[in-house]
């Protein structure tokens, strides 16, 4: 690589960097709110709408379903029609059909908004990730990455901390409405700070030749590793703060959705630790970070399974510290290890880690309602074990 087209990288320390970094944590940001404010108040859901604790869980499950398949398309399309324009619509688009969800009065319908909205969302977090690979100098792809992640990880304390208060201030429909008010803010702040794109190089529509860029990522072994990870992380994180607001939310604990909501608060250790991993990867390389990572998450869950609310909250702090950590790690992989077509391969790890997020989440409900809360955390302490073992290959 010339020194021309290493200059032309966004590099640490510079105006264009930080603007960037700045408007892809509020990409993070607004994605994640916008998706995760519905998991504080699906207690609430559950009893508007008279539906079990498995079925109040589509309101997130149908959303990120919707999101990871739609991410396949809108991660191929991206690659002929370019990274800003449609990150900026999907935003927008799916901060409306936010406002949306507010006005419906039946059940079938707040699911179908909050699946569209999925959809919409799809066109945002691969072309983001593909966009930090393309943009951002070598050597400041891992911090950027983290960064990136931290956005996510703030997007969902918010969204759940807002979600939580305006339920407790006016029901569930102020929630929701918030948080839609928090994407708008966020996409403004996104237009007005990315630079574009300046080594996108478009590729004509063909789709011979985009089911085969998805054929030569998933025949590359570190890639599968890499989706096999997002799968069983985001499942069993989704997956234990689905059903602790209900765990809290009953004896002998018994707190309100304001508090349980304000619990979330441990995210914002997520946006630490998802820039520190970055950093640390260079030093101690990816499989470690990566082992350690999830070996925090596991200690989580053993905290978690204590009646002593001081210890869950400990619990859920290092399980979210841990979690943040490990999917930085890997989502800045991905954009190493594609040689090429790297919105594809986001997209492909992106629809790995919310497929995890959509069928872990709901299945561990069954397990809640027929098991209960010890049996939930041995079932997600396993899937942690094997994602350490599938770590290995890093």
């Amino acid at each position: 690589m010339s020194n021309s087209e290493v200059s032309a990288h966004l590099q640490r320390g510079t105006a264009a960097y930080r603007r960037a970094t700045l408007a892809l944590f509020c990409a993070g940001f607004a994605t994640f709110a916008l998706l995760y404010c519905v998991q504080p108040l699906l207690p609430l859901l559950a009893a508007h709408f008279a539906v079990s604790a498995a079925a109040s869980s589509l309101a997130l499950s149908l959303t990120t379903l919707s999101l990871a398949l739609c991410l396949l398309v809108s991660g191929a399309l991206a690659e002929s029609w370019g990274r800003k324009p449609v990150m900026v619509a999907a935003l927008g688009l799916a901060s409306v059909l936010g406002i949306a969800c507010t006005l419906v009065e039946t059940w079938d319908y707040l699911l179908l908004l909050r699946a569209l909205l999925g959809l919409a969302l799809s066109g945002l977090p691969a072309l983001a990730m593909a966009y930090v690979g393309e943009e951002f100098d070598p050597a400041a792809l891992p911090a950027a990455m983290g960064l990136y992640i931290g956005g996510t990880a703030l997007g969902g304390l918010l969204g759940r901390l807002l979600a939580g208060l305006l339920s407790d201030l006016g029901g569930w429909p102020w929630a929701l409405g918030g948080v839609a008010g928090l994407g708008l803010l966020a996409l403004g702040l996104f237009v007005w700070l990315l630079p574009p794109s300046r080594h996108f190089r478009a590729q004509p529509l063909s789709l011979r030749g985009l089911l085969g860029n998805f054929a030569m990522h998933l025949r590359s072994p570190a890639l599968r590793g890499l989706f096999w990870l997002a799968f069983l992380l985001m499942g069993g994180f989704v997956a234990l703060f689905n059903y602790v607001g209900f765990r809290l939310a009953a004896a002998p604990f018994n707190l309100s959705s304001t508090v349980i909501g304000l619990l979330f608060s441990v995210y914002l250790l997520g946006i630490l630790s998802a820039g520190w991993a970055g950093r640390l990867v260079p030093r101690f390389g990816a499989r470690q970070v990566m082992q350690s990572a999830i070996g925090i998450m596991l200690l989580g869950v053993a905290l978690c399974a204590t009646p002593w609310l001081s210890v869950v909250i400990a619990g859920l702090a290092l399980f979210t510290l841990g979690f943040f950590a490990a999917h930085a790690v890997a989502s800045g992989q991905v954009g190493q290890r594609a040689q090429s077509a790297k919105a594809q391969a986001s997209a492909l790890y992106l629809c790995a880690y919310y497929l995890g997020s959509s069928l872990v989440g709901y299945a561990a409900g069954y397990v809640w309602e027929h098991a209960g809360w010890l049996p939930l955390l041995a079932v997600l302490s396993a899937l942690f074990v094997l994602a350490g073992w599938r770590a290995r290959t890093l």
